[in-house]
Formats: C-alpha cells, structure tokens, sequence
C-alpha cells in the first residue's frame, strides 16, 4: 500500500470539452473535487454546469462541474493545481504559450491525451518539471455537447512524471483519480505505453479514416486487414530501431486487441465526419519521423499520413467553397 502523498491537490482543470475532457472532468466533480472546464466553443460547455455531463455505455451518470471559462487565460483566477490537456494535439502550442502566462512551481500539466510525443510539445514552452504524460484506457465519443458515449473502459490508466522530482505529486493525482472512478496507476514505463498505444491508433485510426469502417468492420474485411496488419508490423519495426522496448510477444497482442475492437469508430474517423482537423501528424506522422531517424523507410505510415491529410484538404476546401 503507497503512503499517502503530502501534496494532495483540490483544484483541478481541464482544457478540452470534447469527449475524453468530458469524461475526466465528471469523474472529478464527481469525485467531490473542484473542477474547471475550459473550451473556447461555448456551445460545448453550455451543458457542463446545468443540467451536467451525463456520460452513457460503460459508466452511467450525470454530473455537474463547478464552473466553465472561455479561455485559458480565465484558468489563472481560479488557481488550478492540476491541469488536464484533452485537446487535438495540434493544439498544444497555442495551450502551451497561454499556459506559460500563469504556469509556476507547484502546478501540474498532464497530456491526458493521443499521439506520441505529445508531452514534449509541453515542455518547449512550460519545461520539463511539472509536465506528466497518461496513457488513458477509454473510448469515447460525442453524442452531443456535455453527452458522451463510452463503448468502453478498461483501468487502469496510467501516469507519469517527466521530472523524478515530482514523483510525489504524480502518486498524489493517480490517487485522486483513483478515488473518483478512474483507477490510475504512477508507472516508470509510460514511453513503451505511450508507443503500445500509438502503434494500435496508427493502425486502426488512418484505416477507418480512410474506409470509412469501424474498427471491427476492418479487421473483418481481408483486403483491408491486410494494410491493417503491414501497419502494425511497420510501426513495430520502427519502434525497435528506436530501442522502444513493446515486449516480445506485441505483435500476437496487438491483433488480438484490435480484433476484439468492437464496432466502434476511432477519432479519427469521428473527425473526419465532423470536418474536423485529426491528429495523424502525432500518430502516423511520427514513425514516418521516428523511422526516417534510423534510416527506415515507412511507405505504409508515409501512405497513410498522405491519405488522411488529402481528406483534410478536401473538407477545407469544400468548407471554403
């Protein structure tokens, strides 16, 4: 049993009011905390406050949190402890720079979010010592603003300090999280998490882009299970030339995983949907990088990457014209 940590935090916020900053933000208030939810769609948040975020699936309540502001600049009245990043990860500069107004010794960031690396897109502006990575173990999609579906959720999730002088304060947060409903774990191995994790979304998150299909509609299709298949072995190939350690048995697992995947759509497909910006460069774009750091060539990610983003052409086009 882990001693309770001397920093136990009370305030809480999270920047985000789509699915995954819905969720985390309930459980919170739920919890008894003091939560802030900031978006700047205010559309998103009208329904946070009255009559709640009511989450629907695997977890089923409804809960209202203490307050919403617009900007992240509003955040800095409210003196959060902790803050949670839900966004697309291509949103994080900007957070990151309005973060930096107020960010000071004591507070806490956590990129509670997809995509790797995404942690290190926090440190450029807020340093290394109060920024923490999760490996969040949910899916999730918007029904409606404030209404999320959870088709799934398997704790625990897992958290980690990039500074090993805030170990204390990430045990702190895993146990507040804990206590509120979403079981959370303070590990030493959220970089092979991380990339487990990205291995599994650049796989089935560009395909169902792409196709059009859920999850499990792909793995059962066996003309698209086979780019599903070149993906995951890609990815694993780059992940051990970069000395990412998966374990020796990830392959078997992954195919498992994803089979079991249900028929659910992956962000990435709910985006594309929704005319939204994805987050490929974080998923797919990133072992294109991480390949072309050892000399790899990746034509499956590279394909990938090039497909996805020639759909969000055309949607900016279409919202153009």
């Amino acid at each position: 049993m882990k001693k309770p940590s001397q920093f136990q935090p009370r305030r809480f916020a999270v920047v985000g009011a789509g699915p995954v900053g819905c969720i985390v933000a309930a459980f919170l208030a739920k919890g008894g905390f003091e939560v802030t939810l900031c978006d700047v769609v205010p559309a998103l948040l009208a329904p946070a406050m009255d009559p709640g975020i009511r989450l629907e699936g695997a977890e089923n309540f409804q809960q209202k949190v203490t307050r919403t502001c617009l900007s992240i600049d509003d955040l800095a009245s409210y003196d959060p402890e902790v803050i949670f990043i839900t966004v697309k990860a291509n949103a994080l500069p900007l957070i990151a720079s309005a973060l930096e107004g107020f960010y000071k010794e004591g507070m806490y960031v956590i990129s509670w979010q997809n995509g790797i690396d995404t942690e290190l897109e926090l440190t450029k502006t807020l340093g290394r010592g109060g920024v923490m990575r999760a490996v969040v173990n949910y899916g999730c999609g918007l029904v409606g603003p404030g209404h999320v579906r959870l088709p799934f959720h398997h704790p625990p999730h897992y958290l980690q300090e990039l500074d090993p002088k805030a170990k204390a304060a990430t045990v702190a947060i895993a146990q507040a999280l804990t206590r509120c409903g979403l079981p959370t774990e303070d590990t030493q191995e959220i970089i092979s998490m991380v990339w487990r994790r990205g291995v599994l979304n650049a796989c089935m998150n560009p395909v169902c882009a792409v196709t059009g299909l859920t999850m499990n509609r792909a793995m059962n299709d066996p003309i698209v299970f086979q780019i599903v298949d070149a993906l995951v072995k890609e990815c694993i190939r780059v992940a051990r030339a970069n000395e990412i350690n998966l374990g020796w048995d990830f392959y078997p697992h992954a195919i498992e995983y994803m089979g079991k995947a249900g028929d659910h759509k992956p962000s990435m497909l709910m985006d594309i949907e929704a005319g939204r910006r994805t987050e490929v460069d974080f998923i797919n774009g990133k072992f294109v990088a991480y390949g072309q750091r050892v000399g790899m060539e990746t034509p499956f990610n590279k394909t990938m990457l090039s497909l996805v983003k020639g759909l969000e052409s055309s949607i900016e086009s279409k919202k153009k014209h």
